[in-house]
């Protein structure tokens, strides 16, 4: 499930194999941006606030934003998929590259030679050494770079900035103490990036029910420090761990029916809210452990 660390990686790699680099294809394969040509322009870097994928190039940006099922593909040209982009394409080689294929910002890093079908892809960005296919993205826009703080301005700080600004996120949670804890952490204009993977984890290992308020789950800064230091270790691995074992990543988040790994109780399931009406979806799953948590 793409979350802030997600996006992170996603930035990172779109960073790494792109920047400096000159467009020579774009497609922007929305309605609103159907029209819009890059090509000739120089890709300055790529960056990640909370969920969202910052990809400039000249004096604008490629705003993305993954949702559910989106994610960023790097394959090399004459790849699969070709010009057209026809193909759903086989694993195999080219220019040296071989193996699954992979996606940066839910995947394994590095350029493949798999395009997938052509419905799929909303975004072609190529240059002479690489192409980026952004795929099943839940947002898709351009604006100018000089906007970003317009555009984006409405989101907390984020948890995986190199300094973020965590009494802001503290004095926007509190400032609404009946709020549910999970609805607080989930809203992004309070603290940008946590999913409810991580909401669901962190409520079990704080030993709080989810439905309890702001008012009454405790300190928040030591909230905002564990969701940071989850993200932080994290942030450079595919494989996410809320419990420090690949083989069993999860404390409670996707085990609903199952026993609990600290104590044996049965894991119930019930849904929550969402944070806010942005993510277009009024409520969550989540999943905690009677005993546990209280």
């Amino acid at each position: 499930m793409p979350e802030g660390d997600t996006a992170y990686r996603a930035a990172h790699h779109l960073a790494r194999s792109l920047t400096g680099r000159t467009i020579d294809r774009f497609e922007l394969r929305v309605p609103n941006f159907a029209q819009f040509d890059l090509t000739g322009e120089k890709i300055v870097g790529a960056d990640a606030r909370g969920k969202h994928i910052l990809l400039r190039i000249g004096d604008h940006t490629v705003h993305s934003h993954l949702g559910m099922d989106g994610s960023w593909r790097l394959v090399p040209p004459g790849s699969s998929g070709g010009r057209a982009g026809t193909s759903s394409g086989q694993p195999g080689s080219s220019g040296g590259l071989r193996g699954r294929p992979a996606r940066i910002g839910g995947a394994r890093g590095g350029p493949t030679v798999a395009w997938p079908a052509t419905h799929r892809i909303r975004a072609i960005i190529g240059t002479d050494a690489v192409i980026a296919l952004g795929i099943d993205l839940a947002k898709l826009e351009c604006w100018p770079t000089a906007d970003e703080p317009l555009r984006l301005g409405w989101l907390g700080p984020d948890l995986l900035a190199a300094e973020p600004d965590l009494a802001e996120a503290r004095r926007r949670i509190l400032s609404q103490p009946d709020r549910s804890i999970t609805a607080a952490l989930l809203d992004q204009r309070n603290v940008a990036g946590l999913g409810n993977e991580y909401v669901t984890e962190m409520c079990f290992l704080r030993g709080v029910l989810p439905s309890r308020t702001v008012a009454e789950i405790g300190d928040i800064d030591e909230w905002l420090a564990l969701g940071r230091q989850l993200m932080l270790a994290n942030r450079d691995r595919v494989e996410r761990t809320f419990t420090g074992d690949l083989r069993r990543p999860n404390w409670v988040f996707g085990r609903e029916g199952r026993q609990c790994r600290r104590c044996g109780s049965d894991l119930v399931a019930d849904t929550h809210e969402s944070g806010t009406a942005r993510s277009g979806a009024t409520s969550r799953e989540s999943v905690w452990c009677p005993s546990c948590q209280h």
